[in-house]
């Protein structure tokens, strides 16, 4: 059987969804979360992992972000699924732009530094990983922005009143206020 691993563009420079290879049986589920070569030979960038972390979420509603690091992103999901909402925060004609995907095991989102990801659970149990390219720092300039601002258009599964999110989250400015602070 052909390997079904696809890269795909996306309407935001840089972001690129990705179809894996889930191999299932009756035992469950084996695949390849991230094999460079085989990514590189479909466009994929040069991409050097010094860090992988993973994020669990117990509960149905788990709403995490929009946070844009200054490294870039390999996202793939170990368990469950998840709506996920990148915004393009750099400076130029696509800043503000949305693209959503439903994550699950089979697939991935590379997301490029100056994009900020967020994502919301769907179901119970959700295994959330990701790999980047710099060593997370207490000094590391993040840019923040608030996941309901309804000037994203971002049509979240599960509405502001029933997610469950971080005070911190909560308090992240409007894209158009993080505009004025600049």
């Amino acid at each position: 059987m052909a390997d079904p691993l696809r890269v795909h563009g996306t309407s935001i420079p840089g972001l690129l969804r990705i179809d894996l290879a889930l191999h299932e049986d009756g035992r469950g589920w084996f695949k390849e979360g991230f094999q460079r070569a085989k990514l590189e030979a479909q466009g994929f960038p040069a991409f050097e992992i010094v860090q992988n972390n993973v994020s669990f979420n117990a509960e149905v509603g788990v709403t995490r972000g929009i946070h844009a690091e200054p490294w870039d992103k390999y996202i793939s999901l170990a368990h469950g699924r998840a709506f996920a909402a990148i915004v393009d925060l750099r400076d130029g004609e696509t800043r503000g732009r949305v693209e959503t995907v439903e994550l699950h095991p089979g697939n991935a989102l590379y997301v490029p530094r100056g994009c900020g990801n967020s994502y919301q659970t769907l179901t119970p149990d959700v295994v959330y990983t990701y790999l980047v390219n710099e060593h997370w720092s207490p000094d590391a300039e993040y840019t923040l922005i608030q996941a309901f601002d309804p000037a994203l258009g971002i049509d979240w599964p599960i509405g502001p009143d029933a997610a469950i999110r971080s005070d911190k989250d909560r308090g992240h400015p409007t894209l158009a206020e993080l505009a004025c602070a600049r």
